[in-house]
């Protein structure tokens, strides 16, 4: 099996995970950690990697089996990060300058999920506009040409678009 076709199964695992548990997960976890909606983002990625690294043992307790399984490692995961915070020492640098590296296809399988049900929050116009200036590369004139639509109007739905989707990552918790 070569590796595109373990990444491809990989993503359509985490999302699976996502689309059917991630919300409530979330949720979850942001409760369980006082609304820290970053961690609790954290927590659910962990959680995702953890029933990936699990899966044989998922397959084997069925379909009603996954929701309870990745519940409890939420919790136990919520759980390890506070006794973690309790007997950490201060640390000179902050996580944020921390890099570590990884590049086993799941944090972009992870990302791709983000941006997809972030995508999923805007209009079809967003949506649209957004796809022809940045996934296609077209240019203004490009994108005005393909809708049949005035180049400022491509302009300002770009705006427009760009700052609902910023909106709504910030709302999902990713901070840039």
């Amino acid at each position: 099996m070569g590796a595109t076709s373990v990444e491809s199964e990989c993503e359509r695992f985490i999302r699976v995970i996502y689309d059917e548990h991630g919300d409530a997960l979330r949720r979850f976890a942001a409760r369980l950690l006082g609304e820290d909606w970053i961690k609790a983002e954290d927590i659910l990625q962990e959680a995702a990697i953890r029933a990936w690294r699990h899966t044989g043992l998922l397959a084997r307790q069925g379909k009603d089996g996954v929701r309870p399984w990745l519940f409890t490692v939420v919790r136990n995961l919520v759980t390890d990060e506070h006794r973690a915070r309790l007997v950490r020492p201060v640390s000179a640098c902050t996580v944020d300058e921390l890099v570590i590296p990884v590049d086993d296809g799941i944090e972009r399988a992870l990302t791709r999920q983000v941006v997809r049900d972030t995508l999923n929050d805007l209009t079809p116009q967003q949506r649209q506009i957004l796809h022809h200036t940045y996934f296609h590369g077209r240019s203004v004139a490009e994108t005005a040409q393909v809708l049949g639509i005035a180049q400022g109007t491509v302009k300002s739905r770009t705006y427009y678009a760009l700052r609902a989707l910023k909106s709504a990552l910030h709302n999902r918790g990713v901070r840039f």
